[in-house]
């Protein structure tokens, strides 16, 4: 007999809009907190959106990104983002890194003497060292890249409602823009909170959260539609609640194997890559909570059209008249 793991009972009977109001009153609140939050306090731009210089380096020994962070931090010279390269085209003896200086407070740009202090300090390290390219970013380029990344996730989300309109139901695509809003809106939130680093990697988790929060938004509607044919009496409460526990296992399940790559990738996946999967794991778990007590709850308010569709009628209005 085949062992089956089972997080969620196959029929459950959970009332989701038990404590609809607190719930959807939390979202509200968190929302609302959290357009304040970056409004006051702002976001902490990386190099990417506040502009600095990046620093090509090639060496014949192998990067080890810990010990060049562990140079430059000491010399304390603000916001500095370490990433190594890799290419099929490169030599086997040839290891490429990339490194971004933030200009310091109350300046505009990197100073030649900050550049030759950090090509000093790897150059101390590693003597092989060797600085092909440096490329400034101006403020007024790094502007332009945040409004760039606004209009990314905006054209996102206009598409993906637009797909959900044709696909199901206008309330339906109103609940899952909202849902999608809850989501990046309270990890913007948090981010600005806790300053932490804002840079164009938190912008790719953003579009990644709304994918997937539309995609766990969509199987449930899709659910619904079903349950809608089928169910002409039952009351839309009723049927909104079997139709979310009906999928609850599916939800849970893609939900938490999501989670364990996730989580695996935050304790050894290095500080690269760490702000993308914090923002990802907020997203699930946002994701899954306003997908079963916000978007549903928006359905439930505005109320969906249960009717048949009206027949069609002849082209002709004679089509029934004996000739």
């Amino acid at each position: 007999m085949a062992f089956r793991l089972k997080l969620v009972p196959e029929k459950t009977d959970i009332d989701f809009f038990h404590i609809q109001w607190l719930t959807f009153g939390i979202s509200i609140v968190l929302m609302v907190a959290s357009i304040i939050c970056v409004g006051v306090m702002g976001l902490n731009f990386g190099v990417d959106f506040k502009g600095g210089t990046t620093i090509r380096t090639e060496s014949t020994t192998p990067v080890e990104i810990s010990v060049y962070r562990d140079a430059l931090d000491a010399l304390q010279i603000g916001d500095v983002s370490i990433t190594e390269v890799t290419d099929p085209s490169f030599r086997d003896d040839q290891h490429v890194a990339q490194v971004r200086i933030g200009p310091r407070e109350g300046e505009e740009a990197v100073t030649a003497e900050v550049i030759a202090e950090v090509e000093g300090a790897l150059k101390a390290i590693d003597p092989a060292i060797t600085f092909p390219q440096v490329e400034s970013v101006g403020p007024k380029v790094s502007g332009e890249l945040i409004w760039k990344a606004i209009g990314a996730v905006v054209a996102g989300t206009i598409g993906i409602m637009i797909y959900i309109w044709m696909r199901f139901e206008w309330q339906m695509a109103l609940g899952t823009v909202a849902a999608m809003l809850h989501d990046v809106i309270v990890t913007l939130g948090i981010w600005a909170v806790f300053q932490l680093k804002f840079d164009l990697s938190i912008v790719a988790a953003l579009l990644t959260i709304l994918g997937y929060s539309v995609n766990d938004t969509v199987v449930i509607f899709d659910r619904l539609r079903e349950n809608l044919a089928k169910y002409k009496t039952m009351p839309l409460r009723d049927m909104m609640n079997l139709t979310a526990n009906e999928t609850l296992s599916r939800t849970v399940m893609t939900a938490s194997t999501t989670l364990i790559s996730l989580i695996v990738l935050i304790i050894w996946g290095g500080d690269v890559i760490r702000g993308f999967v914090f923002a990802m794991i907020l997203g699930v778990l946002l994701g899954t909570y306003s997908t079963l007590y916000m978007a549903k709850n928006i359905v439930l308010f505005l109320g969906v059209n249960r009717g048949d569709k009206p027949k069609k009628r002849d082209k002709s209005e004679f089509a029934n008249v004996d000739a």
